[in-house]
């Protein structure tokens, strides 16, 4: 701001300012993140963990460095995905994202607790807190891709994240149903007002498809729900039950299906030659 005297501390400003100084140990542990993708969805249950953790490791098999920030604090399933129950480690300074099978790295609130299954009932300021936290305190090393899977809505979280983290963009996660397209707009309209880039849409849960004839059978309402929000669709993913067996046995890195290498190809094709920047 033009009018900046650079005293962070006592501006009203500080926590959006973006010529606020930064602490060299901040800026150790994120200079080597090269690209942030939010994975953004209006409501839960459409899908977006599993969309975030396809879309690492689709991105992976390209040939790129890729890590996942769990921002869904009370809600985190990233690491049952990727088949980690251990604990994350810290060196001096640091915490340390865990190295998935697959070598994705990953940092998630249920790496830090006791028990899996302990419930986080914390206020919004400090879920916002932690996941900021993430973001500067963790040491992500080299990284071409970073992808942020946000808890459902518009709140404390979203607004941290669009605030405090360095997003290239969004991809929102929908059904496509008529109640989901609505609630997903309000999450178009937030990025749109704090100028963060919505990149397109994957549309999940589109149709099952019969085992013994292989029809697809839609599962929701007609491709009008998702084209009323004027968001192109990168990708349509339809319920299938071998990737919901593989998430639940921690395998999906190890599981070979198609879904979202199309999507992967076009986000390394905008910003790949960042990769070496």
């Amino acid at each position: 701001m033009s009018d900046c005297n650079h005293q962070c501390s006592s501006c009203s400003s500080s926590d959006v300012c973006q010529e606020k100084e930064q602490d060299p140990r901040i800026l150790n542990n994120t200079r080597g993140v090269r690209n942030v993708i939010g994975v953004v969805g209006g409501k839960g249950g459409v899908g977006k963990s599993l969309v975030t953790s396809l879309l690492a490791i689709q991105t992976r098999r390209l040939g790129y460095e890729t890590a996942v920030l769990d921002a869904d604090i009370t809600g985190p399933s990233i690491p049952k995905i990727f088949g980690i129950h251990d604990h994350a480690q810290t060196d001096d300074q640091n915490l340390l994202p865990y190295l998935a099978a697959d070598g994705t790295k990953v940092m998630s609130l249920n790496l830090l607790l006791e028990h899996e299954t302990d419930p986080v009932f914390w206020r919004g300021p400090v879920i916002s807190g932690v996941v900021k936290q993430f973001w500067e305190e963790v040491s992500w090393g080299d990284v071409d891709f970073m992808f942020v899977d946000m808890p459902p809505g518009t709140g404390d979280v979203p607004l941290t994240v669009f605030q405090s983290l360095p997003l290239d963009g969004i991809i929102i996660v929908s059904t496509p149903q008529s109640l989901v397209s609505m609630i997903v707009q309000k999450a178009v309209n937030m990025a749109q007002k704090m100028n963060i880039p919505v990149l397109g849409m994957v549309e999940n849960m589109r149709f099952l498809k019969c085992p013994d004839c292989g029809k697809e059978i839609p599962l929701f309402g007609s491709d009008a729900a998702v084209e009323d929000t004027n968001v192109p669709v990168l990708e349509r993913v339809p319920l299938d039950p071998k990737v919901a067996s593989a998430c639940d046995a921690g395998t999906l890195a190890q599981t070979e299906v198609p879904y979202l290498s199309k999507t992967a190809e076009i986000l390394t094709a905008s910003f790949g030659e960042k990769k070496n920047g």
